[in-house]
C-alpha cells in the first residue's frame, strides 16, 4: 500500500522524521508547533515497550541546546546539572616554568559563565532523563492533534527513496509518501556504514561514572594529556545515597595502539586518572566499570540531497574532543524549522532546503575542521607539539575577547 503525498493547492505537506533519538524528537516537536501546514510523521524502530528513561548515557548541552529545549516544554532541569564553568589544561610536559611565570599561566583556559553574563555555560545529564521528557511532550502533541502528527514507534524504515515529482518515499513495512524527509537516526562510529568523509582515529572512548571528592559541582574539566583528551563533565547528585556524593561522567580518549586503560583494574584506573588531572580538578574516589567506543569522523558532505535532510549523527559523528555532537544536530533541527516556515507549496520546499545548506555550512564544517583538527593533533609525536599546545591555552587565556568569542562559539555555534 502507498499513501500519496498532497499535490494540490492548499492541501496539507507531509514531514517525515525517521529516528526518535534527542535530535529527532526535538525537530519533530518544532515542526509541530511553527509548521502548522504541514503533517508530521516520526518513526523508530524503538517500540513504545522499551523504556528510554534509565538509559544512561551522559549527553553535554551547550546553553543553546538547553534553551531550544526549554522553549519546547521538555528541559528536565531537576535532572540536570548546570555547568559553570570549562576548565582545559594541558599535562606535562606543557610550558617550561620560567616561560610559563611570564605568561602568568601554566598553560589552562577557564571559562565561566558569570563572565559571559549566562547562567550557565551548558549542562549535563543523562540521555534517559532528556528523551523521556521529549517522548512525553511528543505524545501530548499527538493527542491534541492526531489529523495532523503521527507516531509511528516500533517501524523500522528499510528504505527511503526520492521520486521523480520531487517527493520522497518511506518504506517502514506500509510505504508512505512525504514532500520531505529528515534522517535523524545515526548510531555511533562502529556501527554505521562509511560516508563520504570518513576517517579511523584508531583512538578509543572509555567512558563511565566517577565519584569524586571535594571541588566544586558544577566545574567541567579536559586535560590534553599524552595519550588523548581526559574529560570528567559535573553529573546530577545521585538520588540512592542522598545526593551526598559527587559524581562526574569520564570521557578518557586513548590510542588504539598502547591502549593505557585496558588491561587496568578499578583501583588503578582511579590512580592513573588522579595522577593525570590538573591540581584544581576534584580527586577520584571510586570508578564505575567502563564501556569502550571506537572513534572517528564519519560526515556526510553535504546535509540535503534533493528532499532527504540528514541532521545529528546521520549527518555528521565526530569525535568528543569538542563535546558538539549533539548541539549540532539541534542548531541543525532549528535551521530546517525555520526555512520550512514559510513554505506553502511542494514547488517551494527546494528552495528553502537550499538556504538551510548555506546558511548551515559555516557552523557545520567549522566544528567539523576544529574538532578533525584536534583529534589528529593527538596522534602527532613531533617533540614540542605538547608545549605548543600548552602556550596556545595560555595565549588564550590571556585574550580575554578571543576567549569569550570561543565560549559564545561553544554555548550557541557559529552564527
Amino acid at each position: 500500500m502507498t499513501t500519496t503525498a498532497a499535490a494540490h493547492p492548499g492541501a496539507p505537506l507531509r514531514l517525515a522524521v525517521v529516528g526518535a533519538g534527542p535530535a529527532g524528537l526535538a525537530l519533530a516537536l518544532l515542526a509541530a508547533r511553527e509548521l502548522p501546514r504541514w503533517q508530521v510523521w516520526l518513526y523508530d524502530a524503538r517500540t513504545l515497550a522499551d523504556d528510554v528513561s534509565a538509559d544512561p548515557r551522559t549527553l553535554a548541552l551547550a546553553l543553546g541546546s538547553v534553551q531550544l529545549l526549554r522553549r519546547l516544554g521538555a528541559w528536565p532541569a531537576a535532572a540536570a546539572q548546570p555547568i559553570a564553568e570549562v576548565h582545559v589544561s594541558q599535562a606535562p610536559p606543557g610550558l617550561p616554568p620560567a616561560l610559563a611565570g611570564r605568561l602568568g599561566g601554566d598553560g589552562a583556559v577557564r571559562i565561566r559563565a558569570i563572565d559571559e553574563a549566562v547562567p550557565m555555560l551548558g549542562a549535563v545529564l543523562a540521555y534517559g532523563a532528556l528523551v523521556a521528557p521529549l517522548q512525553a511532550a511528543w505524545f501530548d502533541a499527538v493527542r491534541a492533534a492526531p489529523q495532523r502528527l503521527a507516531s509511528c514507534y516500533g517501524h523500522a524504515v528499510s528504505a527511503i527513496r526520492p521520486l521523480a515529482d520531487g517527493s520522497v518515499e518511506v518504506d517502514a513495512g506500509v510505504v508512505e509518501r512525504h514532500d520531505a524527509v529528515v534522517v535523524a537516526e545515526g548510531g555511533v562510529f562502529a556501527q554505521q556504514a562509511r560516508k563520504a568523509l570518513a576517517h579511523d582515529y584508531r583512538q578509543t572512548a572509555w567512558v563511565g561514572t566517577a565519584t569524586l571528592a571535594g571541588a566544586g559541582a558544577a566545574v567541567a574539566y579536559e586535560r590534553f594529556t599524552r595519550a588523548g583528551p581526559l574529560a570528567l563533565l559535573p553529573l546530577p547528585p545521585a538520588a540512592a545515597d542522598g545526593g551526598a556524593a559527587q559524581r562526574a561522567a569520564l570521557v578518557w580518549c586513548v590510542g588504539n595502539a598502547d591502549d593505557p586503560v585496558r588491561e587496568l583494574g578499578d583501583a588503578q584506573r582511579v590512580a592513573v586518572i588522579n595522577s593525570l588531572l590538573p591540581a584544581a580538578a576534584p580527586r577520584l574516589l571510586a570508578l564505575s566499570p567502563l564501556k569502550s567506543f571506537a572513534l572517528g569522523l564519519n560526515a556526510e558532505t553535504t546535509l540535503v540531497r534533493q528532499r532527504m535532510v540528514r541532521i545529528g549523527n546521520a549527518a555528521q559523528t565526530l569525535h568528543p574532543v569538542a563535546g558538539q555532537g549533539l548541539n549540532l544536530g539541534l542548531r541543525d533541527a532549528y535551521a530546517l524549522v525555520q526555512a520550512l516556515r514559510g513554505v506553502a507549496s511542494p514547488a517551494a520546499i527546494d528552495r528553502a532546503l537550499a538556504r538551510v545548506e548555506w546558511a548551515r555550512a559555516p557552523d557545520r564544517w567549522g566544528t567539523i575542521v576544529t574538532t578533525d583538527f584536534l583529534a589528529r593533533s593527538f596522534t602527532w609525536t613531533w617533540p614540542g607539539v605538547a608545549a605548543a599546545r600548552g602556550l596556545a591555552l595560555a595565549a588564550l587565556q590571556a585574550a580575554g575577547p578571543l576567549k569569550s568569542l570561543l565560549a559564545r562559539q561553544m554555548m550557541y555555534g557559529r552564527r
